[in-house]
């Protein structure tokens, strides 16, 4: 009984230990972004006279009318949303149909595919820079959000291809052959059974490019010239060439580009807990 008693004290010790160092490490994490979200809201007094303090002494939503209404930063904020967004739907589903392409139909030279589709990024961006530019303005795509994704994708979906054929490996063939037994075409098995489970790999690959695309910034500057199709990357850049830099509105920019990645990780978030089991099942 004793000993019993002596396992749960220290389980629970252990426990609390446990909860007390994860939240000092989300504490750590999230303090950065607390400090620009509060930061955004301090009038410019408050920026001038004490700018490490936490709480600001007014509220103040004066930094962010700046930043949408004289700046037009949220046209910024749509060119980012469509970029970043159609670039991470159009690699999902060329990654997810040739990695299935690969782990079924040709699995002997897979590796080897994979191996030259990894080695791709071997080379820096800035080498690409040049002969992407000469073959964009060839194509008519320079200043072309368009143009701009296909350049994304170029650099995305080799590793998105990498990443999912692990995954699509873990899918047991003896699945797809009962769900063809049921009646099944190749397009359903692919939709409802296959793809449920390599679910996690889907998500892990969709916050990879979508972050990417989001932030990137050498091709968003040098393939646009237009401020309106500036992404906001290159317009959260700009404001450093400014003779007197606004911290007030530097901070409520920088929060607008911050807080559509934390939504979209929000959101998708659940899709990273699923388990193989469990996509089967479904």
């Amino acid at each position: 009984m004793e000993r019993k008693k002596r396992i749960l004290r220290r389980g629970w010790f252990s426990g609390c230990v446990s909860y007390l160092y994860l939240t000092i490490l989300a504490v750590i994490a999230v303090f950065p972004l607390a400090w620009v979200l509060l930061s955004s809201v301090k009038s410019k007094s408050d920026l001038a006279s004490d700018p490490l303090a936490l709480i600001p002494k007014v509220f103040t939503a004066e930094n962010y009318r700046i930043v949408f209404e004289q700046m037009n930063f949220g046209n910024n904020v749509l060119n980012s949303i469509f970029i970043a967004g159609g670039t991470t739907l159009i690699a999902i589903a060329i990654s997810c149909l040739g990695a299935y392409g690969i782990v079924r139909y040709c699995p002997r030279i897979g590796k080897a595919i994979t191996r030259v589709l990894i080695t791709t990024y071997m080379f820096p961006p800035i080498l690409l820079a040049v002969p992407y530019s000469i073959i964009m303005g060839k194509m008519g795509l320079m200043n072309n959000r368009f143009g701009l994704m296909v350049v994304y994708l170029s650099f995305s979906v080799p590793y998105a291809i990498w990443l999912l054929v692990g995954f699509f490996k873990t899918v047991p063939l003896e699945i797809e052959e009962a769900a063809k037994v049921d009646g099944a075409g190749k397009l359903q098995t692919f939709q409802k059974v296959v793809l449920p489970i390599v679910a996690p790999g889907i998500v892990a690959v969709a916050i990879y490019t979508f972050i990417n695309a989001w932030n990137e910034f050498l091709y968003s500057l040098i393939l646009m010239n237009s401020s309106s199709k500036m992404t906001v990357a290159v317009a959260l850049k700009s404001l450093e060439g400014q003779e007197v830099l606004d911290w007030g509105v530097m901070m409520a920019a920088s929060a607008v580009v911050v807080i559509p990645s934390v939504i979209f990780f929000m959101l998708i978030q659940k899709k990273i807990a699923g388990g193989l089991a469990q996509g089967s099942i479904k």
